[in-house]
This record gives C-alpha cells, structure tokens and sequence, in this order.
C-alpha cells in the first residue's frame, strides 16, 4: 500500500471523489474543466493500480462498486484533509496573507456575511476568503470533517454537536412578514389570529422548519394552515411577495424590502422570536494566524 500511495496525486484523488460525487464522467469534466478522456484515463490508472474495479454503469450514471465505496471514503478524507493543511500553512508561504474557509447556514450565509466578508477583504486583501453556503447539518459536518476550518450557524435542538466547540455570537429576529397588498391592512394580529394565517414556511423537518415550531410553540401557537413549503428563504420571500400568504422570516433577510415597501411587517403582540447564531469549530483544532485572525473579525462583526 505504501508503493502504491506514493504514486498517487491529489489531483487524481479529486478526480475519482468528483465521479464519485456526481456519479458523471461528462459532469466531472466539465465541473474540473479537464477533458473526458483525462478523467477516464486517471480512473483507469486508480483501478489499475489498486487492482480492483472502482466504478460501474448503473443505467445512465456511474456507480461505485463495493471496492470502489471503500477506495472513496479514504481519498475524500486525504483530499479534504490536505486542502485544510494547504490552508493552515498557506500564510507561512510568499506572498500569501492565508487562506480561509467558512462554512454559513443560507439566511446567514446568503443575508449577513456577503458584506461583512466584503469588509474584512478590503483590509486584507492579500487573503483568500470563501464562504460555504448550505444547511446547518451539512455546516457542522463540514467542520468535522475539515472541509470549513469553522461555521457560523443556527442549530435545532436536536443537533449533534459531540466533537465541536459551540459559542453563542448573536441572536437573528424572526419577524412575520406580508405583501403590502395581502389581507386586512391592520399592522398587528393576535395569537388566536396568527394561527389561522395561510403560512409560507420551511420545508418539514429541516432545522429551519424545526426552529420555528418549536418557537412558536413555546407561545401556545400551532399553525392550522402551512399552504407552501421551500428549501430556501429567498424562495419563501418571493412566494410572500407574490401573495401566497405570511411567513416568519429573519430581518436581516427582508430589511432591503421593508425599506422599499415591496413587504411589510406584522406585529405580534406579546411575542417575539430570536434564533441564536453559534460559531461552530471542531475541537483540538489549531488555526493559523489568518484563520484566527478572520474568525476574530467575523465574530466581532456579529456580535456588533
């Protein structure tokens, strides 16, 4: 195995974990902007090497076999791990400030950090920041995995968190919000009113969905009537301004609209709903001067 391992490069292993990934030649192809052929040429070299059969024709797609789950699992853990290492060691090396990578959930990823990040590269601009945007599980599991070096997330309460440092940073506001044409024109609605409301929500059972029910029930409200359900809260404003009906969604994400008229929010006597926002690092990790240093900055600007 030694032999074989010391023949091996990282850009093969990213090639066969992209395959693996997108179960497409074509599709790894074009998202590693190399060639088909390349790409068949470093699978068959993998196989060949190892001596097994690593992948087959499932209909359309490519499958892995047994062998080849095993041979995956193992070279998406070198690849992610040596990202991370280049990332770590990056602001030792000339001419790099350092490298980081953010792991966000999508209202926090999508609403408040573009212009924060925006703000921190102007003051380093010799530093590589990027930001990856997707639901709080995959954040956290990012950050396990050393795929983010750290992650600014909401979590259910039913979250596992074993293996993670968790650190409260701010909290997000849940506002209920509607077209400025919807419904009565009054601005506030009681609790026996809001729960026979035509809601736009989060789909059932993400975290999302999941943080909002368990709100709202600590205040004896249950919904009668969830008429649309997105992945996205971009999705659940667009459908809100379209008149489909209300929806709770965070302020930072409709400050743009309630400023321009185009959504307004309704009052809720006698409640009010916050999220907290964590940071989340995988513990015994050891962050370089510039991932420190961005963390640092990120937090900061939250927590203002």
């Amino acid at each position: 195995m030694r032999s074989f391992v010391s023949q091996l490069s990282i850009h093969k292993l990213e090639v066969f974990c992209m395959v693996a990934e997108l179960k497409s030649i074509s599709r790894a192809a074009e998202r590693l902007n190399i060639a088909q052929p390349v790409v068949s040429a470093h699978l068959k070299s993998l196989a060949d090497k190892l001596g097994v059969s690593l992948t087959e024709r499932s209909g359309r797609r490519i499958a892995l076999t047994e062998e080849g789950e095993r041979v995956y699992q193992w070279a998406h853990d070198v690849v992610i791990r040596t990202h991370e290492l280049e990332r770590e060691i990056a602001d030792t090396q000339s001419g790099l400030a350092g490298k980081a990578k953010v792991g966000a959930s999508m209202t926090l990823g999508s609403y408040v950090l573009p212009s924060i990040i925006a703000s921190i590269r102007q003051r380093y601009p010799q530093g590589e920041i990027s930001v990856q945007v997707t639901t709080p599980i995959l954040a956290t599991d990012a950050v396990l995995q050393g795929e983010c070096d750290f992650a600014f997330t909401i979590l259910d309460p039913r979250h596992e968190i074993a293996g993670l440092e968790v650190q409260r940073v701010r909290d997000e506001q849940l506002i209920l919000v509607a077209s400025n044409d919807y419904g009565p024109k009054k601005k506030s609605v009681s609790l026996e009113e809001l729960a026979e409301l035509p809601f736009v929500t989060a789909q059932l059972r993400t975290p999302r969905r999941e943080i909002e029910e368990h709100l709202l029930m600590e205040f004896g409200v249950s919904r009668n009537q969830i008429v649309m359900e997105f992945g996205h809260a971009e999705a659940i404003k667009q459908a809100v301004r379209a008149g489909a009906g209300v929806a709770f969604l965070f302020l930072s994400s409709v400050n743009d609209e309630l400023a321009s008229g185009l959504l307004k929010r309704l009052d809720t006597s006698g409640m009010e709903l916050r999220v907290p926002v964590y940071l989340v690092r995988r513990k015994n990790k050891n962050l370089a001067k510039f991932q420190s240093m961005m963390l640092d900055e990120i937090t900061r600007a939250l927590s203002d």
